[in-house]
């Protein structure tokens, strides 16, 4: 109750005197930019060098916000308000976590509990955060009786790479499945060997996310001969998962038996991005000649794309892409219509490869 007075107190009594159109810039763009980044790590692969960028424009507005202090909250409550997403989300979690303000606290975990993108938002600002900073929050959520608090908790310790020791072992076989799900992340990316055993059972379970997770986190223990099947059926399902799916299928099995499945892929219009896009993921430069054939298929042209840039990073700082697909001709126009789509100028991508050396002779 007094921490409770002691921040409703500061709320309504700045310590310092702002500029209240510069607080609300600050609070607008940080809410801005850390959507912004959410969604180019989305992307595949992510620009690094364009997130690193944006992080520091982040940054900066999240100082100003800093400098500002308790009374940069209106404007915190208001962006949210206004605009209830991720960012705005990431925005009030990130203050609340700042200033050590419990009661908006409480209200920033009630927020993400009712947002439909696993609080992504909220997520994000515990990742943002140092790992002491929130390890008090850590500690009361990942034994909670509250299902959303433990898998806030485990989101957390997966941001950080934090080890739960032995309470992990009972987490993923938690009742809730978005918890078993984070939790199995968990496991494989901390490489617990020791819940190897654990992964089997949970490629049974009822839900998707929990096979999903547990399938990846196999791979990750040096066991994807168990895992293969079901990586391969949720990369081919095209979900938000697809992509780390098929990356963990290149890497659950022999090489020989991932290409024979991408050939396989290869005969449906339906899975032959998916195909090209994975070629990427094989690490084998030699097959520049054939992603600019595909480069020229406006249906597959992206997955090219984004294999160009997986097996050359170099690309990226050369003019090779556009996001007016209308620039490659009628076909593609005809194809795409009004979409934004990002692909790469077959014939660009050919002399830039050639003047590289990358190609002995054109195709």
């Amino acid at each position: 109750m007094a921490a409770e007075t002691r921040n409703q107190k500061l709320e309504g009594a700045p310590e310092r005197p702002i500029v209240p159109d510069v607080v609300r810039q600050h609070a607008e763009q940080a809410a801005f930019f850390w959507a912004q980044r959410n969604t180019l790590m989305v992307d595949d692969p992510p620009d690094l060098h364009v997130v690193a960028g944006v992080d520091r424009r982040l940054e900066a507005n999240l100082d100003g916000l800093r400098i500002a202090g308790p009374a940069a909250w209106p404007f915190v409550v208001a962006a949210y308000e206004n605009f209830p997403e991720k960012g705005e989300l990431f925005l009030y979690a990130w203050m609340a976590i700042e200033q050590s303000n419990g009661r908006r606290m409480e209200e920033a975990v009630e927020f993400g509990r009712q947002s439909k993108d696993d609080a992504r938002g909220l997520v994000g600002a515990l990742a943002w955060h140092k790992p002491e900073t929130i390890a008090p929050l850590v500690r009361d959520w990942i034994g909670a009786q509250d299902a959303f608090k433990r898998f806030l908790g485990v989101s957390a310790c997966l941001g950080h790479g934090v080890d739960p020791k032995q309470m992990l072992a009972r987490l993923v076989r938690d009742p809730d499945a978005r918890v078993r799900a984070a939790s199995l992340r968990l496991a494989g990316k901390l490489k617990r060997a020791d819940l190897a055993k654990e992964m089997p059972a949970a490629l049974e379970d009822d839900e998707e996310q929990p096979r999903f997770w547990a399938a990846w986190a196999l791979t990750e223990l040096g066991s994807g001969d168990l895992a293969s099947s079901e990586l391969r059926n949720v990369a081919v399902s095209g979900g938000p998962d697809a992509m780390t799916a098929l990356r963990a299928a290149v890497k659950a099995a022999p090489d020989r038996d991932v290409r024979a499945w991408m050939g396989s892929l290869l005969k449906s219009p339906e899975t032959a991005p998916l195909a090209v896009r994975g070629a990427g993921m094989l690490g084998d430069r030699t097959l520049l000649h054939w992603l600019i054939h595909q480069m020229r298929t406006p249906a597959l042209a992206p997955a090219a794309g984004g294999a160009l840039l997986e097996l050359f990073p170099e690309s990226r700082e050369a003019d090779l892409f556009t996001t007016d697909p209308s620039q490659l001709g009628q076909t593609f126009e005809d194809h795409f219509g009004d979409d934004v789509a990002k692909v790469p100028f077959a014939d660009k991508v050919k002399a830039w490869a050639s003047a590289g050396g990358w190609l002995a002779a054109a195709p």
